[in-house]
């Protein structure tokens, strides 16, 4: 009854994880789209230069403490109130050192405008330390379906708002405006749905004794978002931010399909996973069987985004931001892997174990740093190619724990993974051939899709794939 319920909660929750997040990306896409036209690559790139300081700042006041009170079993009320109190009184304290800190950030990239900008936009992590603590009440208890309405109607709210404004002229001003409301409306719904409020009674005792563990998802998270924001910093102090603005428009598309496999993931991964950490077996097995479905989705997924980059470029967005398309191509090869990396975070997070996870993510992140700014004289290209390589390649350390964890061979999850992988890769080099006289670039566009698509199910579906049968099996279960 046990293996059940779990099974059907990890189904639920991937179910509503892929439909939410398939929703939610497809809305972004097209306000994304809106947005685009009616803004330049510059605009952009001043957005993009100061989200490595939100991100962190936001990690900073979130501090680990979701995933800490997701393994604490159960969390208690004085857990929740202490961690509540925390992330308010150190967003406040982060954003007052940040808006002494503006003029500084705007004579690093020579932009004076971004001293009112970055002022604005960093009340974002003001705002979501007032909801964090009722998102990690979300996440703990599976509430995916919550989460994902909360998502939807933010993004619906948020972009019509950015639209509006960037329809008036307002610009960068609108994008920022944007991510507040954002942020705004995702805090309201958390509080809608959570059952747990605050208290003036306030100890942060209890904070502070899941600290030693909720330190290092922080350091680990930090060093995440420079990992991610890298070219972000770089570009915009190297180069200009234009050439910011190009790479983040094709990181934003890169990001949106990985969002949409990735939020499967996340919503139900170490909360599945705490609750059989004590069944090394069982564990295995279904971590196994989720990287199975991982694999299943993410390369035909990614890999196809490469694959018609190009084309979805010119036709969404125009010829001013071509030069996005031969870059969003070659991430797309790093997002098809990605999913597998935050499965073994997740691993590494559900054993108790946060300082492996710390590790390896600290170690990548100097490694990549270091390398992309000896990297940069030989221009924005070879520095991506290195940044895909390098992720790639760091999954054999990953490895490397996940054997000493829960003993799990790198031949298991090479029988695992590399049958889709080379599916996927198979039909994207074939689809690609077979469509190169198709001259109509609409035409051309729903070729690939089709061909693409048609291909990969049904060599999966010949070759007897039995991720795929069970999810076809549990969605004519659904429907019955």
């Amino acid at each position: 009854m046990a293996e059940q319920t779990l099974k059907d909660k990890t189904a639920k929750g991937l179910m509503w994880g892929g439909m939410s997040n398939g929703i939610i990306q497809v809305l972004s896409a097209l306000f994304g789209i809106a947005l685009l036209r009616l803004l330049t690559p510059d605009d952009y790139g001043k957005i993009a230069v100061l989200v490595v300081f939100s991100n962190i700042a936001s990690n900073l006041q979130e501090s680990g403490f979701v995933a800490a009170l997701c393994n604490k079993k159960p969390p208690r009320h004085e857990d929740y109130n202490a961690v509540f109190w925390f992330n308010i009184i150190v967003a406040i304290s982060i954003y007052i050192i940040l808006f002494f800190a503006a003029p500084l950030i705007a004579d690093f990239y020579h932009e004076p405008v971004l001293v009112p900008l970055s002022r604005y936009l960093f009340l974002s992590f003001v705002i979501s330390s007032f909801g964090t603590v009722q998102r990690a009440y979300l996440f703990g208890n599976l509430m995916v379906k919550q989460s994902s309405i909360a998502t939807l109607t933010a993004i619906v709210v948020s972009n019509t708002i950015g639209i509006a404004l960037a329809w008036y002229g307002f610009a960068f001003w609108g994008i920022a405006t944007q991510t507040l409301i954002y942020v705004l409306v995702i805090v309201l719904f958390n509080w809608h749905y959570s059952s747990w409020r605050p208290t003036l009674h306030i100890d942060l005792r209890p904070a502070w004794q899941m600290f030693g563990f909720s330190s290092k998802l922080l350091i680990t998270n930090l060093f995440n978002q420079l990992n991610s924001n890298a070219f972000g910093v770089l570009l915009g102090k190297f180069f200009n931010t234009e050439m910011a603005g190009l790479y983040n428009n094709a990181r934003k598309w890169d990001d949106m399909c990985i969002n949409t496999v990735n939020g499967m993931v996340t919503g139900v991964a170490q909360p599945v996973l705490a609750e059989v950490r004590d069944e090394t077996d069982r564990y295995r097995n279904v971590f196994r069987k989720m990287l199975r479905f991982i694999s299943f989705v993410s390369f035909p997924a990614m890999l196809g985004m490469g694959l018609i980059a190009r084309e979805f470029i010119l036709i969404t967005v125009g010829e001013a931001w071509e030069q996005s398309a031969v870059l969003l191509s070659m991430l797309s090869v790093y997002g098809a892997f990605f999913p597998i990396t935050t499965l073994y975070s997740n691993m590494a997070i559900s054993r108790g174990k946060s300082g492996i996870n710390a590790a390896c993510t600290i170690i990548l992140c100097i490694i990549i740093w270091a390398s992309l700014i000896l990297l940069q004289s030989y221009g924005l290209y070879v520095m991506v190619a290195f940044f895909v390589a390098i992720n790639i390649a760091w999954l054999f350390v990953w490895q490397y724990f996940a054997w000493r964890l829960i003993r799990l061979s790198l031949w298991s999850v090479l029988k695992d993974v590399v049958p889709f992988l080379v599916f996927a890769a198979g039909v994207m080099v074939f689809t690609w051939w077979v469509t190169r006289p198709i001259e109509n670039i609409y035409l051309l566009l729903c070729a690939k899709i089709v061909i693409a698509a048609v291909l990969y199910v049904g060599i999966t579906y010949i070759s007897g794939a039995r991720i795929m049968r069970e999810s076809i099996n549990y969605l004519r279960k659904k429907k019955q």
